[in-house]
C-alpha cells in the first residue's frame, strides 16, 4: 500500500464537520450514500437536540479560539511532575493527551459538563474500585495557543472507521507472529465473522432496504456482540448519540443552551447500570438487551421514549455496521457463496476483521508482549496525518459530545500547565504553572485510568 493510499485511509477516518453534504456519519462507500444523506438529516434537522451537531461551544473553540483552555485528570500527579513530561495514551483519540474542554469566563474556567462528570465522578470512581484509596484525581489546566496556521475546518477522528488501518498494520507487522499463530490468529476472526453471519446480512438488510423485525434483532444482536467485540462499541456509541440527541430534560436543555450535549446522561446509565465499568472500561461488553430499554430510560430521564429508542436503535446500528464494518461496495447479496478463508474474507469484511485483529492481539499469545509497538505504529500514523494536516486539537468525531486531545507531536503548538483546583461552581482554577513538555510517546494501555488495575506508577490516564 502506498504512503497516498495510507493517508486516504487515515483521511476517510475523520469526519469532516464544516462541509456541509458530509457533515455527519460521511462513508467511503456509495451505495449507502442515500441513507446517509437520510440519518444527516434525521439527527441534525429533526432530532430535538440536533442543532449541537452543528453548533456548540466545542466547535466555536476550536474555530476561532486564540487560546484553547482544555482540563485533564492525572492519578498520577506527583509521577509526572517527577519525570517532568505528560504521555498520550491510545483509545479513541489514538495517541492524544485526553482532555475536555473549559470555558473561560469572568469567575475562572467554567467545565465542560463532560469535564465536570470525569473529574467529580468518574475518576473518583474508578480509583476507588481500583483500591487506590491514597490517590485523588488532580485536575490540570492546559492552555494551547493556536499558530495561524492550525487547521479549523473541524476534521473529528471517528475509532469505528479505523477498520482498515488496523488491518492494514497486522499485514505490516505479522511476521512478529509464526506462522503457526498467523493461522491460528486468522482462523478465529474468520469463524467470529462466520459465525456472526446472520446479524451481519441481517444488519445489511436493514440498512440498504429498511427490512427489520425488532424481536429477530434484539436476539441475534446480544448474540453477535459476543463474538463481534466493535459491535460493543457500535452499540454504545449508538445508544449515547440517542440520549444526547433526544433529551428533553430540564438539565439537558439547560446545557444545549451553552452549547453543550449533555454527556451525563450515558455515563450515568454506563456506571449506574452497570457498576462494574469505572476501572475496567471495556465496551466489548456493553449489550444491555433492547427488551430492557424502556425500564432503563424510565429511571434515567422521563422524557426519554423508551420504544422509540428501540425503534432507532436497530436502525443506527444497522447503518453502522453497513458503514463502518463492511469493504465499501459488499452488499449482502451473495454472502452465502463467501468463502470463509482469511483472504477471501478481507475482501467482504475487511474493516470488520481489521477491528478484530485489533482487539484479539491484545490478549493473544505471546502478543501481549510487543503488543504495544502495534499502537505506536497507528499513532505515529495519526500524529503525521494530524501535523499534515495541522490539527492541534484532536476531536473525536462519532458526535461533539466534548472529547478532545492534544497532538503530542505537532512541532508548533505552544502551551501552558498548570496545577487546578475545583470550586464548587462547576469552575477550575490554575494554581500552580508546572514545567511539563507533553511527549510524543503512548504510555502502556494497562497503566492508563480508564483500564487499570490497583494504579502503578504511570504517566497519563485514558
Amino acid at each position: 500500500m502506498t504512503t497516498m493510499d495510507l493517508h486516504r485511509m487515515w483521511a476517510d477516518a475523520h469526519q469532516l464537520y464544516a462541509v456541509p453534504t458530509s457533515a455527519y456519519a460521511p462513508d467511503t462507500d456509495r451505495s449507502l450514500s442515500e441513507q446517509r444523506a437520510a440519518w444527516c438529516s434525521r439527527l441534525s434537522d429533526e432530532a430535538p437536540n440536533g442543532q449541537l451537531l452543528k453548533t456548540n461551544v466545542l466547535f466555536d473553540m476550536l474555530r476561532t479560539a486564540e487560546k484553547i483552555h482544555l482540563l485533564h485528570v492525572t492519578h498520577a500527579f506527583e509521577h509526572i511532575t517527577h519525570d517532568g513530561a505528560l504521555r498520550p495514551s491510545g483509545g479513541c483519540l489514538v495517541g492524544s493527551i485526553y482532555c475536555a474542554p473549559l470555558i473561560p469566563e469572568a469567575g475562572g474556567l467554567r467545565m465542560h459538563n463532560l469535564a465536570s462528570y470525569i473529574l467529580t465522578k468518574e475518576v473518583p470512581a474508578t480509583l476507588s474500585r481500583s483500591g487506590a484509596t491514597d490517590r485523588v484525581p488532580t485536575p490540570l489546566v492546559l492552555e494551547v495557543t493556536m499558530p495561524p496556521h492550525a487547521y479549523r475546518e473541524l476534521a473529528g477522528l471517528d475509532y469505528l472507521r479505523l477498520g482498515s488501518i488496523h488491518l492494514h498494520n497486522y499485514h505490516g507487522l505479522k511476521s512478529l507472529l509464526s506462522r503457526e499463530e498467523r493461522h491460528q490468529l486468522h482462523e478465529t476472526v474468520v469463524g467470529r465473522t462466520k459465525n456472526s453471519a446472520v446479524f451481519l446480512s441481517l444488519a445489511a438488510s436493514i440498512a440498504h432496504r429498511g427490512r427489520s423485525s425488532e424481536d429477530e434483532f434484539s436476539r441475534i444482536l446480544d448474540a453477535a456482540i459476543q463474538n463481534l467485540p466493535i459491535l460493543g462499541y457500535i452499540y454504545f456509541e449508538a445508544l449515547a448519540e440517542y440520549l444526547m440527541l433526544h433529551s428533553r430534560s430540564p438539565e439537558t436543555c439547560r446545557l444545549a443552551e451553552q452549547g453543550e450535549l449533555n454527556n451525563w446522561l450515558y455515563k450515568e446509565l454506563l456506571f449506574s447500570a452497570f457498576p462494574g465499568t469505572p476501572g475496567r472500561f471495556d465496551l466489548s461488553r456493553f449489550r444491555p438487551r433492547l427488551d430492557d430499554l424502556e425500564g432503563l430510560l424510565a429511571g434515567l430521564d422521563p422524557t426519554l421514549d423508551g420504544r422509540h429508542a428501540r425503534t432507532f436503535l436497530i436502525e443506527r446500528i444497522s447503518y453502522l455496521t453497513a458503514a463502518h464494518l463492511f469493504t465499501p461496495g459488499q452488499t449482502p447479496d451473495d454472502w452465502h457463496r463467501t468463502r470463509w478463508d482469511f483472504k477471501s474474507a478481507s475482501r467482504q469484511f475487511g474493516p470488520l476483521l481489521g477491528h478484530l485483529i485489533h482487539r484479539e492481539l491484545r490478549t493473544f499469545r505471546r502478543y501481549p508482549d510487543f503488543y504495544h509497538y502495534f499502537d505506536e505504529s497507528k499513532a505515529l500514523q495519526a500524529w503525521n496525518y494530524w501535523n499534515h494536516m495541522d490539527i492541534v486539537i484532536p476531536f473525536n468525531g462519532t458526535i461533539p459530545k466534548g472529547e478532545v486531545g492534544i497532538n503530542p507531536a505537532y512541532a508548533d503548538a505552544e502551551y501552558r500547565v498548570w496545577r487546578a483546583e475545583a470550586d464548587n461552581h462547576g469552575r477550575v482554577h490554575p494554581v500552580e504553572e508546572i514545567e511539563l513538555k507533553i511527549a510524543p510517546r503512548l504510555i502502556d494501555t494497562k497503566h492508563t485510568l480508564m483500564r487499570s488495575t490497583p494504579p502503578s506508577k504511570a504517566a497519563s490516564d485514558r
